[in-house]
């Protein structure tokens, strides 16, 4: 039986691609396992599936002053001990990362294991995770055309993001009942990534008076930035995180307000949804959210609104103009010539393992 170690973790954003190749794997019979750090985001959307999970020490390198960044290193280096064990017990035919500074060792030790190595970057240009991580591997896939400058000849695949074929199966009648909504006004769906955004909850939730005339919402708020003074609010459900459900929510919405990881852009992208995008700025990033929004609005996929511009008078405006023009959005993104990647990097994989 082949083996795979899937690995990546630190936001949603780094595990769900990996979750989208489970079905193929299994289909093909890989015995599948799953590197990530101790009690990371993806420990608890990786074990629901049956994997076995397993953690290691893991370290961040920041770019702002942090007494962590004396002590990370040492993190690091005890991750990659631990990896290199690891590989060693697990044999594993082949190694796909999904990035983040967890994957870091695991490619490291992979490479010093000789086990054939690939990573998938999503983003426009490389994050530093997958800049550590490029001289290990042996192929890396990535989502942009422009993102082919910035990798290794003869490593670089242009693959688009595994989209979770689920999410394309939705039941909006579902989603009517799960959420009390009626189905007299359309629905807005915010998400604000798997951490959540103060800066995008506080922005709609501003707007909430006006917005609820004429909108539903759906506000996926992140880890701990519930608030419960809304609760009783008609027409708006607020969650940290939908799992299970996800699917359907997106078969009911009309529009989406979104930060702009790749991830998350892809799979609206997939799914035809009319999107106002909110990137990360530059002063809280290495600016690659701006980078994929400003792609994607180019292509005619999504509006974009900076941060900094941000006021309850221009998000109104924004999500109206966004209403009354989503058919020119959504006719775009089906003239899209970016396919589903599943099978052309599960065909790589293929190819290195054989």
């Amino acid at each position: 039986m082949k083996r795979i170690i899937l690995t990546g973790g630190g936001t949603a954003g780094h595990v769900t691609p990996n979750i989208a190749l489970l079905p193929r794997l299994r289909e093909l019979g890989y015995d599948i396992h799953y590197i990530g750090s101790y009690n990371g985001i993806e420990k608890e959307l990786i074990e629901q599936f049956g994997i076995p999970y397993h953690g290691i020490s893991s370290g961040k390198l920041r770019r702002y002053f942090s007494v962590q960044n004396f002590t990370d290193p040492f993190r690091v280096l005890k991750g990659l001990g631990e990896a290199k064990r690891l590989i060693k017990i697990l044999k594993p035919d082949v190694i796909f990362s999904k990035g983040g500074f967890v994957s870091v060792p695991v490619v490291m030790a992979g490479k010093r294991r000789h086990v054939p190595v690939i990573i998938h970057e999503s983003d426009m240009t490389p994050g530093l995770a997958n800049k550590l991580a490029l001289p290990s591997a042996t192929k890396v896939c990535c989502n942009f055309p422009e993102t082919l400058s910035y990798l290794p000849e003869g490593k670089a695949v242009l693959t688009g993001s595994p989209i979770r074929q689920e999410l394309l199966s939705g039941d909006k009648y579902k989603a009517l009942e799960f959420l009390h909504f009626t189905s007299d006004k359309p629905v807005i769906l915010v998400i604000g990534g798997s951490l959540g955004s103060v800066a995008v909850n506080e922005a709609v939730r501003s707007v909430l008076p006006e917005l609820l005339k004429s909108f539903q919402v759906v506000h996926l708020c992140g880890k701990g930035k519930i608030d419960h003074s809304l609760d009783q609010l008609e027409g708006y459900a607020q969650y940290e995180y939908i799992k299970e459900e996800l699917k359907d929510l997106f078969a009911l919405t009309d529009l989406v307000i979104s930060r702009a990881g790749a991830n998350a852009i892809c799979e609206l992208l997939a799914l035809h949804k009319p999107n106002l995008l909110i990137p990360l700025p530059a002063s809280q990033s290495r600016g690659d959210q701006i980078l994929n929004a400003r792609s994607f609005e180019k292509q005619g996929y999504s509006m974009v609104l900076e941060e900094e511009s941000l006021t309850s008078e221009v998000l109104l405006a924004a999500i109206r103009k966004l209403y009354d023009n989503r058919e020119s959005y959504i006719d775009a993104m089906k003239k899209s010539p970016q396919q589903n990647s599943i099978d052309t990097i599960i065909d790589l994989i293929e190819s290195v393992v054989s």
